[in-house]
């Protein structure tokens, strides 16, 4: 497993053992950060990674010139994996590591807030099954102030689920490649103030 663009790119990434942790293919993160490249800039971006596992779309957007990523993952594993990944790229002071579920990293996580753009790679079964999909809209609830207006969550899924709606979100397109299908969802801007009458 390798970052596929940017000033790291080629640079391995370490796994940890066992199929505990899925990585999102290296096939497919370059077919999503080129998606990304055209819709939302990664120049200057802040990043949150939910079910980070070993951190390779963090990484990856890191290299491509997000200016830090915030990494919410339970597995001790993968949390390792993270941290020697932050080292041996030389990245310890850009990398902001959440070591507890999604369900409970809202206070932890919005302290690096807010963000412009959100992955979010859960085991496909929490997917089908609404629990990822609801502890996403539960952090976004819980921190209203999260993410930056026009904001971008990218959802890894199954391509045999249709993507699931998050509320407050606009689902804009489903890509699929194999096995995977990648939604991608925007916070909407705040409506505009109504102008104020004269009289």
């Amino acid at each position: 497993m390798r970052i596929t663009g940017g000033q790291h790119r080629s640079r391995a990434l370490h796994a940890p053992r066992g199929d505990a942790t899925r990585p999102t293919s290296d096939r497919v993160r370059e077919a999503l950060f080129a998606i990304l490249g055209s819709s939302a800039p990664l120049a200057g971006a802040r990043v949150l990674d939910l079910y980070a596992g070993t951190g390779a779309l963090a990484f990856e957007a890191l290299s491509r010139g997000a200016v830090e990523a915030t990494l919410v993952e339970s597995a001790r594993p993968a949390v390792q994996a993270i941290a020697e990944n932050a080292r041996a790229l030389g990245l310890e002071r850009r990398v902001h590591v959440v070591p507890t579920s999604v369900e409970r990293a809202a206070k932890a996580a919005g302290a690096f807030g807010p963000f412009d753009l959100v992955f979010a790679d859960p085991p496909y079964a929490q997917v089908s099954s609404g629990d990822a999909p609801r502890a996403i809209v539960g952090l976004l609830g819980v921190s209203p102030g999260l993410l930056t207006p026009g904001a971008v969550l990218v959802l890894e899924h199954a391509k045999g689920d249709p993507p699931p709606e998050l509320p407050g979100l606009v689902m804009e397109e489903t890509r699929r490649y194999g096995d995977t299908s990648l939604s991608f969802y925007r916070l909407p801007p705040p409506d505009p103030a109504p102008p104020v009458s004269q009289r």
